[in-house]
């Protein structure tokens, strides 16, 4: 029988309104009245994550940035893995030499140096996940969103690496070209033995320490639950939930999953606008899945 659940958000838990469902909502409650932890394990920092669960009424722990933080229920930080601030400063001269927009996610918030491309990628990669948007839809849809998470605009981030006590947890790149421009980099920087490079979409690129993955947190929190990996269950939809899906005893690929994901996993679900997570996690329970 499960005992513990981590589940992606976007493309996963959320709908094509970045929501959780009704019948999502109701599948969470019935696994916690079963006994069954239910936790998310997103590439989004807390901050981000936060609205929509809330929005649910769904407090739990979470793995954040793929594994570079980890938080309990209360919101206290039981472990963050950074990146090397030496490897940091490489990693953004590989991006700049490539015309790479990034984010960098740190202990002291987000960081970008600039609000207009951070909005022209995010609408891209907005509407990359729903297709049926308009480019000027994508837009006005990422402009509001972003308004509510916090982000620190400056003219250049190597700057904030020599600060005390400073650490870089993850960073996020778009292009709108996409793996024709973002491949090579990827190669390039995965081969850092450091490093471990993943996507959470067409146009992005993600940059973690090598030992922040979603996979080695889920294990990391099953440890210390005392819970066997063959009672955990994961859901997923792209490539940074690899890792946590090859891991679980139980996994389930998203009916909109990277076909490699989908390869990956055990079961197969419905998309995330058909509620797939909520019918992933009644079924498990219901037929006892293992």
């Amino acid at each position: 029988m499960i005992k513990l659940i981590a589940s992606d958000m976007d493309g996963t838990l959320l709908n094509s309104r970045m929501q959780i469902s009704v019948e999502n909502i109701a599948a969470i409650k019935y696994a916690k009245e079963q006994g069954i932890e239910f936790m998310v394990a997103t590439g989004r920092n807390r901050e981000e994550a936060l609205p929509a669960l809330e929005q649910a009424g769904i407090k739990c722990a979470m793995i954040n940035l793929n594994g570079a933080q980890v938080f309990d229920a209360a919101g206290n930080s039981l472990f963050t893995v950074p990146i090397a601030l030496d490897t940091v400063s490489e990693i953004l001269d590989t991006l700049r030499a490539a015309d790479i927009y990034y984010e960098v996610a740190t202990n002291e918030g987000l960081f970008s140096e600039s609000q207009a491309k951070r909005i022209e990628n995010f609408s891209e990669h907005m509407a990359e996940m729903m297709p049926h948007l308009t480019h000027k839809m994508a837009i006005a849809m990422t402009s509001a969103q972003l308004e509510f998470l916090p982000v620190n605009y400056v003219a250049d981030i190597k700057t904030l690496l020599d600060k005390p006590h400073f650490e870089v947890l993850k960073i996020i790149c778009f292009h709108k070209d996409g793996p024709a421009v973002l491949g090579p980099v990827a190669k390039k920087l995965d081969a850092n033995e450091k490093l471990h490079v993943t996507s959470s979409g067409q146009n992005n690129i993600e940059i973690n320490h090598r030992d922040a993955q979603k996979g080695i947190a889920v294990a990391h929190v099953a440890k210390e639950r005392n819970i066997s990996l063959s009672e955990v269950m994961t859901i997923g939809d792209n490539m940074n939930d690899l890792s946590m899906i090859q891991l679980a005893g139980v996994s389930f690929a998203m009916g909109n999953a990277k076909i490699e994901l989908k390869e990956n996993a055990k079961y197969l679900t419905d998309t995330n606008i058909e509620s797939g997570v909520g019918k992933a996690i009644m079924r498990a329970i219901q037929e006892n899945l293992a």
